[in-house]
């Protein structure tokens, strides 16, 4: 059997383990589809008529930042679950069985991948509900939902890189969501980049979320000129190449970094 065909084999036998777990923990999905539900209601009836001068318009733009925070906060619960695997052995466990160790990681990202594409399957018909519509081609949807997977699956690396340096369930609880706060809200997912000042505007424009929740916007027909304004930076008229760039980069700089982590863990 060759590498490839057999670390292909080794990381789907972890990513159904890690999908078993969430099969008998239910709850571990309450994050990825409670959460965004409280953002899409909360956003859109508390503040849509305070944002703008166009309530439903609102809604729409809402989306696809809605979309983009949801799988970028997804990465969390990588972090989550590889403190806790490292925290109770299973780490261990796997050292001593004769697989690929990249599997371990491939296998703890596919997973929340499958739980992000519910999560989005959720956020969806919840945003159908309050009025959400998908106005572009049905090859431009699917388009933004793989984009948006994309994305997920490279915040996930980060997560697995976080989760091993953060070593405890404790310490990975408050790393995983801490740094996720400022790079989500200085961004164009609930805002226009270009209603900020200053600094914060630069740091919005050039924002890999704000470039997703763009992209997702363009993509799914909700791109309407003059809601909230429109930035003039390179990123907004070319949201959907800079969204696929960040999430590549992303993939380049953070998958090499937490297998070199992996390994360097597991030969403790």
């Amino acid at each position: 059997m060759s590498v490839i065909s057999a670390g292909t084999r080794d990381s789907g036998v972890v990513t159904w383990r890690n999908l078993m777990n969430v099969r008998r923990q239910p709850d571990l999905l309450l994050g990825a589809t409670l959460q965004p539900i409280m953002f899409v209601l909360l956003f859109s009836f508390v503040f849509a008529n305070s944002i703008g001068d166009d309530p439903s318009a609102y809604r729409e733009f809402l989306m696809g930042g809605i979309f983009a925070q949801t799988v970028a906060f997804n990465s969390a619960y990588t972090t989550i679950g590889m403190a806790a695997d490292l925290e109770k052995g299973v780490i261990d466990r796997f050292r001593s069985l004769p697989m690929t160790r990249a599997a371990v990681l491939v296998g703890r990202t596919a997973s929340d991948l499958a739980v992000s594409a519910i999560g989005l399957l959720v956020m969806s018909i919840c945003g159908l509900l309050v009025g959400w519509r998908i106005r572009g081609s049905f090859i431009d949807a699917i388009g933004a939902y793989l984009m948006l997977l994309l994305f997920s699956f490279a915040m996930s690396w980060i997560g697995a890189w976080i989760g091993l340096v953060s070593g405890s369930v404790q310490v990975a609880q408050s790393a995983g969501f801490i740094w996720m706060f400022p790079v989500t809200f200085i961004s164009s997912a609930f805002v226009s980049a270009s209603s900020m000042p200053g600094p914060l505007k630069a740091v919005a424009e050039w924002n890999p979320v704000t470039a997703i929740a763009d992209a997702a916007r363009s993509l799914f027909g909700n791109a309407r000129p003059g809601v909230l304004g429109q930035s003039d930076a390179w990123p907004a008229h070319h949201s959907v190449l800079y969204a696929l760039v960040s999430s590549l980069a992303v993939l380049v700089i953070f998958a090499p970094l937490a297998v070199a982590k992996y390994r360097k863990v597991a030969s403790k």
